[in-house]
């Protein structure tokens, strides 16, 4: 992944694993409900991988959050 962008995508992770704890879901729950690995859920979790759009859309549709919540970064 390029450095570029590496702390927005380390942010993301983290409001993802945020919103899956606060819904006490595993991430191999969440992944089941994304229909990715949990491997890949923890990579995408752990800013090991960039995600595509379309897995953020269904891991907020999973999360039944609005997909701009996981985009609300905190300092």
């Amino acid at each position: 992944m390029a450095k570029r962008h590496y702390e927005e995508f380390k942010k993301l992770g983290l409001n993802i694993a945020y919103y899956r704890k606060e819904k006490g879901l595993s991430q191999m729950q969440l992944a089941d409900a994304v229909e990715i690995s949990r491997t890949h859920m923890s990579r995408i979790e752990n800013n090991d991988c960039a995600v595509s759009l379309e897995a953020v859309f269904s891991i907020a549709d999973a999360l039944e959050i609005p997909v701009a919540k996981l985009f609300e970064f905190r300092s």
